[in-house]
Parts: C-alpha cells; structure tokens; sequence
C-alpha cells in the first residue's frame, strides 16, 4: 500500500469516528430528552372554585398519565365521573372536600368509577350515592390497584364496592365507613369482591343499615389495628364476613356488635363455600365484644364447606360479653380470655383497654415466637387512625396494650 492509500484509510477511520461520535451523542440527547419529557410529563391540575377547571369530571377528561389531582375544600353537588387513567393521584387539599351525589351517578354505578389503573385517592369524603339497582357507591373499583387513604363514605347504598377481578388489589388506610347500606341486607359498609388481596389499616367502621360492616372475598385480606364497631345505632347483621375463605389475618382491631344487630355473629368465615386454593384464618389480639343478649357467637366458622378444613390460629384475642368463641373452630388457641365489659376501662366512652388493675393483664400469652408478620406494631387510636407500639414487658389480651 502507498503513502497516498494510507492517507485515504486514516481519513476513512477518522470520517467513521466522527460519525460514530455523532451518532454516540444523538442517542445519548435522545435518551436525556425522553427522559427528560418522561420527567417533566407529569403535571398538576388543580380543581374548585376560582380555579380554571372547577369541576372534577373536567379535571377527570384532562389528566394524563402520572398526574396529580388537587381538589380544594367545599361542596361538589353532582360531580360525579368516570377515571380511565392508568397512573394517577387524586388529593383533597386543606379541608377533606365532601362529594354529594345529589341524585347523579357515574355509569349507574357510583360518584367515581375507577376503570383499571394504579390510583391513590386522598382526603376526599363520598356522600349519599343512589342508584337504580341500589348499589350505588362512593367509589366502584373495577380493576387494578387502588389506595384509598383518610377518606369518608358516608350515607352510600354501598360504601365502597369493587369488583370481582381477580389480580385487583385494594389498600385502605386511615379512613371511615359511616352508615352506608339501604336496608335491605345485601348492602354493606364495605364490600370487596373476588379480588387478589385487600388490607385495611387504621380505619373506622359504624352503624351500618342492616348490611355488614365489612364483606371480603378476596384471595389475601390482611386487616390491622381498625375499629369495626357498629355502636348503639347501628343494625348490623356481620360485623365481619369472609364468605368464601382465602387468606385471612386479623391483627389489633377491635370488633363489635351492638345491642340491635341483625345476626348474632360477629366475624364469619366460609358461610358460601371455598373458592381459593388457601384457606386460613389468623386472629391476633383482637378485642372482640358483644352487646347483643342473650349471646353472640363471636366467630363462626363454616369448616365442613372446605376440603381440607382451614386451618384456624387464635393467640391473645379478648371477648367481651356473652357468647362462644372456639366452638366450630379446631385450631391453635392460646391466651384467649372472657371478659364482662365492667372489667374494662371506660367501654361508654370507647375505651376498650384493660384497666391496671386487671387481674388479665398478667394473662397474655408470650408471642416473641410467632413470625414477625404476625406480631402487633401499632394500635387503632380514635377517631381515626394508628399510634405505633413497641413490644411490651407483658403482652396483654386483646387489641390494646399497656397505657400506664
């Protein structure tokens, strides 16, 4: 090769890097960019009065992906929709907003339809939801993961409802559930269909219209540290059913039925039937009570209806009132103890704890084996809501722990 070939090469290799440089650099910017749009996509809208949108089914057809709906404090009469998102957060700003149905409803079904999507909806309360079939709803959720988080349903056909699709998955949290249902039995305070998992944490449920305060037929529920106490106005049939098994953890709530309820059982589990392939029920210091006479059947569990029977786990769980507790459930029982509700601190005012004098303090069951999913870290505090717990010296019976 001569002198002049070896100059052409060198150009060649240079030309080659200079592109592959430029090409280098053109897919780098192509990647900054994109991800800078990715980045800068989501946006805030902001919905009420003096706002440019000030209703929330616009604020509903103008939201993208990833965005954040801010809703500010006051009264939407009638402003009810359906959300087709797939990534969204909807927040009350300041004052919880109150949505009244007012005599609409989005799709016959209720104030909000959440489709199929990844949705966290904050500090917003649901009122007075009416429709044709009578179950109308604050919220219907059809599919996908939803978090309802310090929200109020109050005064719905149904609470909140979902649907029965079966990779669903519904989180709630620090929220109510006030005197939902019409009456006529099938409507509840919360009902949750065949889904994959539910969990409820910290949230209070009351006074129902004959329904249940809550209904689950979810593969996994987990519910912790809730107050699902129907009071003395309440007309509850269940306070808690499972009526198709699955995966069930009760952990710290305390669970009760009034002196009107329409059902002398308390939590039922697996009245319909099984239809999951795991069927298992764990109570951990629950405070159950009673004020129905002449009894209640604190837990009732419909064992000849599954093939195996589920295995059933009761540790430090506190009944208060007249009733049975283990009859119909085989299982592992320990430190479960009675009570009558003058052994307990202040139970007209709520306060379900054991007083210090109690000689049932000194009764709970050791618990530092049990695996660390299992184990109480927190506990209801009214009106709403959880205050964290550490391990005490000495477990007490029950859902609430040493107060000294």
């Amino acid at each position: 090769m001569d002198h002049d070939d070896d100059g052409a090469v060198a150009a060649s290799t240079a030309t080659m890097k200079i592109g592959v440089g430029r090409t280098a650099r053109a897919i780098l910017f192509t990647i900054i960019a994109a991800f800078n749009l990715s980045v800068g996509h989501a946006a805030t809208l902001r919905v009420g009065p003096g706002e440019k949108i000030t209703r929330i089914t616009d604020a509903a057809k103008l939201a993208k992906e990833g965005d954040t709906v801010e809703i500010l404090p006051g009264e939407y009469m009638g402003d009810v929709t359906v959300w087709l998102q797939k990534t969204l957060t909807i927040r009350g700003i300041g004052q919880r907003p109150v949505l009244v149905a007012d005599g609409k409803h989005a799709e016959g079904k209720a104030i909000w339809v959440i489709r199929n999507g990844e949705f966290l909806i904050d500090n917003i309360e649901f009122r007075g939801t009416r429709v044709p079939d009578g179950n109308g709803a604050g919220i219907r959720f059809e599919r996908g993961k939803l978090t309802v988080r310090r929200c109020a349903f109050i005064d719905n056909q149904t609470g909140l409802l979902t649907s029965g699709a079966m990779d669903a998955e519904l989180d709630i949290e620090n929220s109510e559930f006030f005197r939902n249902g019409t009456g006529n039995g099938q409507t509840h305070n919360l009902y949750i269909g065949a889904i994959a998992k539910a969990t409820i944490t910290g949230s209070r449920f009351h006074a129902v219209n004959v329904g249940h305060l809550i209904k689950s037929r979810a593969r996994q529920s987990d519910f912790r540290y809730n107050f699902i106490y129907d009071g003395p106005a309440g007309k509850a049939s269940y306070e808690v059913e499972f009526p198709n098994g699955g995966v069930v953890m009760l952990v710290g709530n305390i669970v009760g039925q009034g002196a009107t309820t329409q059902n002398p059982i308390v939590i039922s589990y697996g009245a319909e039937g099984e239809t999951w392939p795991e069927n298992s029920l764990t109570l951990i210091h629950n405070t159950l009570i009673n004020n129905y006479f002449p009894g209640a059947w604190f837990l009732r569990v419909h064992k000849n209806k599954f093939t195996p029977p589920p295995t059933v786990t009761a540790i430090n769980n506190l009944t208060v009132g007249p009733g049975l507790f283990s009859l119909t459930a085989p299982g592992e029982f320990h430190g479960n103890l009675p009570a009558l509700s003058g052994m307990l601190t202040a139970p007209e005012t709520l306060d379900f704890s054991l007083p210090s004098h109690s000689f049932l303090r000194l009764l709970g069951f050791a618990i530092e084996k049990l695996p660390l999913t299992l184990m109480p870290t927190a506990e209801f505090t009214l009106p709403i809501g959880t205050r964290p717990l550490s391990p005490p010296p000495q477990w007490l019976p029950g859902a609430l722990q040493d107060r000294r």
